[in-house]
């Protein structure tokens, strides 16, 4: 399918971003195509990125097993594979997505669009993964594996220092024993249908405030911003 100029620029722009180079620019953009745009598409029904998916998936998880095993040479099997099933999560993934702005490169079908997919977990990790399969596949391990680490490095610290804990009962540990208060959730704004909600919110440490985050619960959305300030304060 032909890649229209400011599609292309869109591309070359996050391609600089993070620091990749593509020679075949094509596989990059087929990274972003999900299977409810093919679904929809009758002269596009292979057009979606889940073979970069699936590929994406194995090298991932190769590169941080590689990167936990050299990195915890002290620690049992059970350890590493802790680390290493929520560094490659979904939970984990998604919100990288989003920093990375790869939900404004997604192409959707209609009703996935108009379902809020841009903003869902799921969608945005596998395109993680299918970015990954893409950089494999254009210039090999090595540089999949360097854009890989970018983001796998940070979040296996972060788990190495919460010993996996869920962000909102680390954040209010860390935080109630340093100033003996309560973080303070708000939810700052609540869009969407009403089977697809997406719900932004923030959190309040004294008179630092830290997000707004998004998600599709006011939980997960709760989630991230505990990990957004989490990341913040422990540097």
């Amino acid at each position: 399918m032909k890649i229209l100029p400011e599609r292309k620029n869109s591309l070359l722009a996050f391609q600089k971003s993070v620091g990749v180079s593509f020679k075949d620019i094509s596989l990059l953009d087929l990274a972003f195509h999900h299977r409810s745009f093919s679904n929809e598409n009758s002269e596009a029904k292979h057009l979606n990125n889940e073979r970069l998916e699936f590929l994406g998936d194995s090298v991932l998880g190769l590169v941080t097993a590689d990167f936990l095993y050299n990195d915890m040479k002290e620690n049992q099997e059970g350890d590493l594979a802790k680390i290493k099933a929520a560094a490659v999560s979904e939970k984990a993934l998604s919100p990288v997505a989003l920093k990375l702005k790869i939900d404004t490169l997604l192409v959707l079908g209609k009703g996935e669009e108009k379902s809020g997919g841009r903003k869902k977990p799921a969608i945005l990790a596998d395109c993680m993964e299918a970015v990954i399969g893409a950089i494999y596949l254009d210039s090999g391990y090595e540089a999949a594996k360097k854009y890989v680490l970018s983001f796998i490095i940070p979040e296996v610290r972060m788990l190495q220092e919460t010993g996996g804990k869920d962000y909102k009962s680390l954040l209010q540990e860390y935080y109630q024993k340093k100033t003996k208060s309560c973080p303070v959730y708000e939810t700052v704004s609540i869009t969407g249908p009403d089977h697809e909600r997406v719900f932004e919110v923030q959190v309040h440490l004294g008179n630092k405030v830290f997000g707004p985050e998004k998600a599709g619960s006011k939980k997960e959305a709760e989630q991230l911003a505990a990990k957004k300030a989490l990341f913040s304060i422990m540097k």
